[in-house]
């Protein structure tokens, strides 16, 4: 049975969930992924490339696993954790604390309204967000409108393996196993119930490069990862 929420009550319904399983959330990210999502985050970094002394944004950051990886690589610069969800931020204080609030900072926002005017980023993140939110397009504009020209967007996103053999097994994983351990390590199956639900629901990564292609971004390019559980999309504006 489905606990997708309507599209006009989808917002509101994210926002009480990830409150919900914020003190849980990188306990079970860890032990759903078998760790594997470090590691994705990783290349997510590495994609975009932050420069020494720019300025990066975290959209969706959650508990904010990218900013110091982010900070690492700007050093001196500014990287910037933007969310609508604060148990999630007040989660992840403790990554901040230890860069310094020169370094990187958490921000109250919406992914469809960010609080920032035009052109103020350098390189770009987001991880597992984009299947949270109501209009994935509005989203992906409005990375766009606040990324300087030459910045990298690159997007980490749930898909679904090609392989039948794969395919099946990662759906039973996904939707069998996964709700038991968000309901072991987190004390919510409800929550984990509805993230392979709405990964099933989301576009394939071949339809999401055509997104972001029509909100902007060029040279899009996109690599399966998790023997295709996972994608990473880049795109850069000129």
């Amino acid at each position: 049975m489905s606990i997708l929420p309507p599209a006009e009550e989808k917002a509101v319904y994210v926002e009480r969930m990830f409150a919900r399983i914020a003190s849980g959330y990188d306990r079970v990210n860890r032990v759903m992924t078998f760790g594997l999502d470090q590691g994705w985050r990783r290349r997510v970094v590495a994609a975009v490339a932050p420069p020494v002394g720019g300025r990066s944004l975290d959209v969706g950051t959650g508990t904010g696993d990218f900013l110091p990886q982010l900070a690492a690589w700007s050093r001196d610069g500014m990287s910037v954790g933007v969310d609508f969800t604060l148990p999630m931020m007040v989660e992840g204080q403790h990554k901040l604390d230890v860069l310094g609030s020169h370094q990187a900072a958490f921000v109250g926002g919406d992914a469809l309204r960010l609080p920032f005017p035009d052109n103020s980023f350098d390189a770009i993140t987001t991880g597992f967000m984009m299947r949270n939110v109501t209009d994935i397009a509005l989203a992906f504009r409005e990375l766009h409108r606040v990324a300087r020209p030459g910045a990298v967007v690159a997007c980490l996103e749930v898909s679904r393996p090609r392989y039948l053999l794969v395919r099946v097994g990662h759906r039973l994983y996904f939707e069998g196993v996964v709700p038991w351990i968000g309901q072991l390590l987190g004390g919510d199956r409800r929550a984990y119930t509805y993230l392979p639900q709405s990964a099933r629901a989301f576009p394939s990564p071949e339809r999401l490069a055509e997104l972001m292609g029509q909100a902007g971004w060029h040279h899009v390019t996109y690599r399966l990862h998790g023997l295709g559980a996972v994608a990473i999309h880049v795109g850069a504006k000129v």
